[in-house]
Formats: C-alpha cells, structure tokens, sequence
C-alpha cells in the first residue's frame, strides 16, 4: 500500500498528451488551448465614448457649449471641436480628435438659446482610450488554457474563428459484478442498480473527456478479459469500477495483467478508496476504482481528473477554500487520510454531512466539498482550520 502523494505521482508521470485538432471557435468551450491566441488589433480600436453625452476640451467646460454636430455609434465625426463647442456623443462613438473629456447627459443643461451648460463638478474623462485593455500582437489567451464561455467573445472580438485545441481524451467505463443491473430495470434480491457508470461518464464530461459505457461486464473472468482488452485498445483512459478488493470474484488486477497492463499500484493509504488500482499499458493508462460509489466519486476527482486535464496539456488545479469547522469531528479510524464530505453553513464554517460510508451515494448530493485528515489524526475541533475541495 502507498500513500496518496505517491499514487497521485505515479499517475502524472503516466501521461501521455492528446493530440492536436483545429475546430470553430464557437465548439471550444471546455476544450484546452493549444495555441496562443493573438490580438490582431488594439483594443479598443479607437478612443470611444464611454457614456451618452457631450465631448469637449476640458478647458471649455466652463463655457456655455454649441452642439455642433451629433456622432451615433458606429459613425464617424465630420466636424472639429474648437472653442466654446461640444458634438453630442453616444456610448461606444469614436470621440472627436482634441476632445479630452465625454461629460454625461446627466451632468448637463440645456439652455434657452440651445447651448450646452456642463453642471457637474468633477468630471471624468468618460473616454476608453485607443490600445488601453489590448494592444495588436499582445497575447491575450494563453497555450493551455481552459476555454471559458468569456473567452469565446474574446476569440471573436480578435476574428480567431478557428482555434487549435487538444482532443479529448476518450475514456471507457466498465461496471463488474453479476449483482448490477442497468437503471431501468428493478432490482431483484441481492442485486443493485449501475450507479456508478452513470455518475462516472458526467463526471468525465466535466473534466472536459469523453466517455464511452462499455456495459456491465459479468463475473466471468474470459468475458471480462475481452471487454477489457477492447476498451484498452479503443480508449486513452479505462475505468474499471469493482472487482478490484478480496473477494473470490475480484479478478479485475490478473485479467489486467492478462490485458498487458503492468500494474503500478493497487492499494492506496486513503478513505475511502483503499483498493484503487492504476496501470499502464501501451495504448492506454487504467484505473481500477473500488465499486462503491462515494470511493469511485472521490478517486475519480482525486486522481482521474487531474489526468484528463494533464492528457490536454494542461495542469488543473482544484479550488480550495481555508474555512473553520462549525463542530467537533471525529472519526472511528485514523490509519488512512481520509476524505469526509462536507457541507458550509451561512457563516462559512465547516459541516461534515451525515455520512455512513462509502456506499452512502446520497451524502455526496448536497455536500459542497471535500475535506482531507491526514493519517494519525482521529479528531478536528470547532474553530479549526481546515481546506475545502470544491467537487
């Protein structure tokens, strides 16, 4: 058995990236950039009026103000500013040459004889000067970025209509045990339904892979060889749920090695998810998770996420959060570092949810983090400070 800093190490030594594909700008959200992406103009384009309003020389706004022309967005001034003038201005307007001030509409009067009198007292430019956010051939989204739905207006506003991203990783899920039945089906005696391919295949999507439900493989080890050796051969990553502990039908680790897999650890010093199990192939790395959901939940975002990120060439980081326990907690066994679910009150403290073991699916539903305990530790008190994994 390892601890978990060893296993995490393993698998990132484990990676292999992806491929590189060109797709529309408008299909990248979630994927992972594999270029810089280029201003090919300054942003703004030109010095634009930042409000409804009068555009003058700063100097001027004493004066009382002739309108001399008026500049929609999207046009053009035809007219110079000179002394004692003004152009009344739109939002987003290119500002007259030599005005230095956009003074708003609310900040003005209207005189009897049609002159403009500025009533504020300390005005603001109220002007976006040209090149101010972005300059041409400044980097404005970086290589190995996870594209967000802002980043999408980005890329348009510098016309990269196409954009060169990592695939996907392709991940195959496979459910063991005579005992599972699909969702649809009620369960007999002894037999449970599939939750765990299910809960997997969303998680993947999360992660920005793709997922591919190989079925429920039956405790048969020649079938479950060949169900195997297929998604190995089809899939970047491979995961396996169940079959991987003591029992008389947990042959999951000999139909690896049958596979070709060479089996870099299969116990793990955490809770819950002692039993995972991680291998190597050469078309692929597999996992071979514990069946119970709450372990194949947590490992899969322990262990398996930060791999589809890593495969796409990029280095994803969980969200962490230092926040006090509400209450005393404890824990019935201290052995291994274990990984209790959470939920976070009104006053940003810390509640670890009703929690009956990792059977326990339900717990997961409302919780809003995860907490880690080191080994050796049975106990945390109200007050303390602890890290809170988003999930």
């Amino acid at each position: 058995m390892i601890s978990f800093e060893e296993a995490f190490r393993i698998v990132m030594k484990s990676v292999i990236e992806t491929e590189t594909e060109t797709i529309p700008f408008t299909d990248s959200c979630g994927r992972i950039l594999d270029e810089d992406i280029i201003s090919d103009i300054d942003m703004p384009p030109f010095n634009r009026s930042a409000v409804d309003g009068y555009a003058c020389h700063k100097i001027e706004l004493n004066n009382d103000l002739k309108v001399i022309e008026v500049i929609a967005a999207g046009k053009e001034s035809v007219r110079k500013v000179g002394k004692k003038q003004c152009s009344k201005i739109m939002t987003g307007a290119i500002v007259p040459e030599g005005c230095d001030v956009v003074f708003k509409v609310e900040e003005s009067e209207t005189l009897q004889n049609g002159k403009i009198r500025f009533t504020g007292i300390d005005p603001k430019l109220n002007i976006s000067f040209k090149g101010e956010d972005v300059r041409s051939g400044d980097v404005i989204l970086k290589k190995s970025k996870f594209i967000l739905p802002q980043d999408i207006a980005i890329m348009a506003s510098v016309g990269h209509t196409k954009v060169r991203v990592k695939r996907r990783p392709i991940v195959g899920i496979i459910s063991t045990g005579d005992e599972l039945v699909n969702p649809s089906q009620k369960p007999r005696i002894s037999q449970i339904r599939n939750s765990n391919a299910y809960q997997l295949r969303a998680q993947i999507t999360k992660a920005g892979g793709t997922g591919i439900d190989y079925g429920i493989a039956p405790d048969n080890e020649k079938v479950t060889y060949e169900i195997v050796k297929n998604a190995i051969h089809n899939c970047d990553i491979v995961i396996i749920t169940g079959g991987v502990s003591m029992g008389d039908f947990d042959f999951v680790p000999s139909v690896l090695e049958q596979a070709g897999v060479r089996i870099l650890f299969d116990r793990v010093n955490v809770q819950p998810g002692k039993p995972t199990t991680f291998g190597v192939h050469s078309k692929s790395v597999v996992f071979g998770l514990p069946g119970n959901p709450v372990s194949s939940f947590i490992q899969f975002e322990l262990l398996v996420r930060p791999l589809i990120n890593r495969m796409m060439g990029s280095c994803w980081i969980p969200r962490e959060y230092k926040l006090p326990m509400a209450l005393n907690y404890e824990r019935k066994s201290s052995e291994r570092l274990g990984f209790i679910p959470i939920t976070i009150n009104e006053d940003m403290e810390v509640i670890p949810v009703d929690y009956h073991g990792s059977a326990h699916i339900t717990a997961l539903s409302n919780c809003d983090g995860i907490i880690a305990i080191k080994p050796g530790i049975s106990s945390l008190t109200k007050g303390e400070i602890v890290n809170v994994r988003q999930i």
